[in-house]
């Protein structure tokens, strides 16, 4: 639903940064990321509704009743970014998480069009994470609710229109600089700054790195390529060709677990 209103800011964003004399759009590249999108919509259309019945199966046993009203769906945001924040920093150290979560960084660009880069299989990934909170008691309606506003966050900061905002919001909040980095090769900003909303999550946690150097976009080693099946699937076919050459189930299950950095350097 919120399409519409992404394409706008979208087309605003090329815009302006083209009267300015700024290429922070490729045509190809963006049909790469589009592409990534279409895809994942048909995904998440096939499989979402096994998903929201999970997630109502799953509350029939819950543990604690969260208040309905709007401290409880606060309570639920907040409950979500935590939660994304564990989950986005697992994408980034888990191999086979990493497979997925590797076409949104694979763009060598930020823009908004980066912003809908994003995986079919992640939804797959995803649940792997969201599953326990209807069973604590989070009402799996508001979980809806609070997951769509929280996506609609995370679209914004994928731009470099907009630079260093008013110090207390940076200290508190995901801002574009800080996103910036999260997408950077660069050393210093590789695996950092996790959070979707709130970046006090990587203040706590030992993975914030403010924009201090200009941000090198893109993979450790870039696909260099545009085609939509390679940007989706790439990562996973490497991965299953590894895995039928390991010499034993120790080797296999590093080959899903450890760090996927490793991997590109390797």
């Amino acid at each position: 639903m919120a399409l519409p209103v992404f394409a706008l800011f979208i087309v605003a964003e090329a815009t302006w940064t083209s009267f300015r004399g700024q290429s922070v759009y490729a045509i190809r590249d963006f049909g790469g990321s589009m592409s990534q999108l279409g895809i994942n919509i048909l995904v998440r259309f096939t499989i979402g509704g096994a998903l929201i019945g999970l997630h109502f199966w799953l509350y029939q046993f819950r543990v604690f009743e969260v208040p309905a009203g709007p401290w409880g769906w606060l309570l639920t945001f907040i409950t979500i970014d935590f939660v994304f924040y564990w989950y986005h920093r697992a994408q980034h150290r888990v191999r086979f998480l990493w497979c997925a979560h590797v076409v949104h960084h694979s763009s060598e660009h930020m823009n908004f069009g980066t912003a809908l880069r994003q995986s079919p299989t992640g939804p797959f990934t995803k649940m792997l994470f969201y599953w326990p909170l209807p069973l604590i008691g989070f009402d799996p309606l508001v979980i809806a609710s609070a997951g769509a506003i929280a996506t609609i966050y995370g679209f914004w900061t994928h731009t470099e229109v907009i630079k260093k905002l008013w110090a207390p919001i940076e200290w508190v909040f995901v801002t574009p600089s800080y996103h910036r980095a999260h997408h950077g090769s660069n050393p210093e900003y590789v695996d950092k700054n996790y959070g979707n909303f709130l970046i006090i999550w990587d203040r706590m946690f030992g993975t914030f790195q403010a924009e201090v150097a200009q941000v090198q976009y893109g993979l450790l080693t870039n696909i260099n390529t545009y085609n939509p099946l390679r940007i989706a699937f790439a990562e996973w076919l490497r991965l299953i060709r590894e895995s039928f050459a390991a010499r034993s189930s120790g080797q296999l299950w590093q080959l899903w677990l450890r760090p996927p950095r490793e991997q590109e350097k390797a």
